[in-house]
């Protein structure tokens, strides 16, 4: 068995590089970028795909204050020596940021202000820049000591690239990776209008009619509206799972997962990580989620008889699947039953969605489950009137499901049992015999057998009437 150094929860390009560890050369996307023209690109794609690590790869190709021919040889980008002459470290790059969390908007807002707080500081030298107006160096040094106002916050992004510009005489190439993180905390703990003032005014600043703009990147897991966001920005170019432009940089494609496997003497579990990994159809290419293969590849390291498990299900509380779980309705509730036999159903997809109408209609949840990874199209089945064939990608997200439905259906009811919540406990088992029983239903019996044998499929021990000698007691 092969032993290799494997990247399972690095994110950063350089450390990759430079400290040996086994990587998948995907700088093949630096020149896609580029000859693409657009001035902002937006890409968008599921959890654990790789936008991170792609992002940071790019950082470190553009970065002007570094010198990283060595973290690219053997790649590649290094064929293109007149691009890589052009672009390789010849640019000011402002990486941003993605973890704004909180359970309020006070505490969302205090820890944006860290965070540019500490882009300020990694930036300080900045300040000393003979071109750069006294009033940046004031708006710059109240976001650095966090007493900024809420407009120094909104227009942050914008100063400290023209401060850039100023320094260097150079424009700026912007990346922003999982611009809808901040957004999707927002939404979830009900300070989604509040969020959307600060964001939409930061982003549409920075990249609407920017002067000292090169280029932008944008990456997050759902294309949101642009009238709900980058409101006014026209100069963009989305690229999304449907289409085909980039998809072979983002997860694994076929040749390179048997690749990985030969290299880690695993060949001969393929058709195993196949059934479990694979099935994502990204334009016109067929993907298997990287997360996955690479922590399959280490635990295989160290037991040759480790079987595929769920780990993608970890990264995340697959709130998503849960939101289903309380719109559903008959309708729903069939089409998960067709889902999880091995079928597909046929759905309209909207790709451009906005957090606080994601669960306006029943197509935008099907949507959401096609562009964040937990379904994937049928691509037998041609796609008519905006309409896809969509089908659970593969045993993995099966799992995911199936779990998911088992335990949060009853999670809210066991809870109540166990802290004496009767009226909690009332309504739960109500939902749950309107979704399951009959009108003809309603004996004693009944209700009797329907809890006991939902105890019993929790793993509780469950004793029912037990028999008393020769009788009942």
């Amino acid at each position: 068995m092969k032993q290799m150094k494997l990247s399972v929860g690095v994110s950063g390009f350089e450390k990759i590089r430079s400290d040996g560890y086994y990587y998948i050369d995907k700088s093949g996307w630096i020149k896609g970028l580029l000859k693409s023209g657009a001035e902002v690109t937006l890409l968008t794609r599921p959890r654990r795909f790789g936008k991170t690590l792609g992002m940071s790869m790019l950082a470190n190709f553009f970065d002007i204050t570094k010198d990283n021919r060595a973290l690219f040889e053997g790649l590649e980008i290094m064929k293109d020596t007149e691009l890589c002459q052009h672009w390789m470290n010849q640019y000011p790059v402002l990486l941003s940021f993605k973890d704004v969390d909180g359970t309020s908007f006070e505490n969302a807002l205090a820890l944006l202000q860290f965070t540019l707080s500490q882009f300020c500081d990694v930036y300080a030298y900045l300040e000393d820049g003979e071109q750069v107006t006294e009033v940046q160096k004031a708006i710059f040094h109240r976001l650095k000591m966090q007493t900024a106002s809420l407009v120094d916050i909104q227009s942050a992004l914008l100063v400290i690239m023209r401060m850039m510009w100023a320094y260097y005489g150079k424009k700026v190439i912007l990346l922003l990776d999982e611009y809808d993180v901040p957004i999707a905390k927002a939404s979830s703990k009900g300070y989604y209008t509040e969020m959307m003032e600060v964001l939409q005014t930061m982003l549409s600043i920075s990249l609407k009619d920017n002067s000292v703009l090169e280029l932008a990147v944008v990456t997050g897991c759902l294309k949101i509206a642009k009238e709900s966001i980058f409101t006014g920005t026209n100069n963009f170019v989305s690229d999304t799972i449907s289409m085909s432009r980039f998809n072979e940089y983002f997860g694994f494609t076929q040749k390179e997962v048997d690749q990985i496997l030969l290299d880690a003497g695993a060949a001969s579990h393929a058709q195993q990580v196949k059934a479990w990994y694979d099935g994502y159809h990204f334009g016109e290419y067929d993907i298997y989620c990287p997360w996955d293969v690479m922590n399959f590849v280490r635990d295989f390291q160290f037991d040759a008889t480790v079987k595929p498990a769920s780990y993608w299900k970890n990264t995340s509380d697959n709130a998503i699947i849960r939101s289903f779980i309380d719109f559903a309705g008959n309708s729903i509730t069939a089409k998960m039953e067709t889902l999880l036999a091995g079928g597909y159903i046929i759905e309209r997809i909207e790709e451009n969605l906005t957090y606080d109408y994601l669960h306006a209609s029943e197509d935008n949840l099907w949507s959401i489950l096609y562009l964040t990874g937990y379904l994937t199209r049928v691509r037998e089945i041609p796609a008519s009137d905006g309409a896809l064939a969509l089908t659970i990608p593969n045993a993995e997200v099966k799992e995911i499901f199936r779990s998911t439905i088992q335990t949060w259906n009853r999670q809210a009811m066991f809870q109540a049992l166990w802290a004496g919540d009767g009226e909690t406990l009332t309504k739960e088992i109500g939902k749950l015999l309107r979704k399951t029983i009959s009108y003809h239903d309603y004996k004693e019996d009944f209700y009797h057998a329907f809890l006991a044998g939902i105890l019993a499929s929790f793993h509780y021990s469950v004793e029912s009437n037990r028999e008393h000698g020769e009788g009942r007691s």
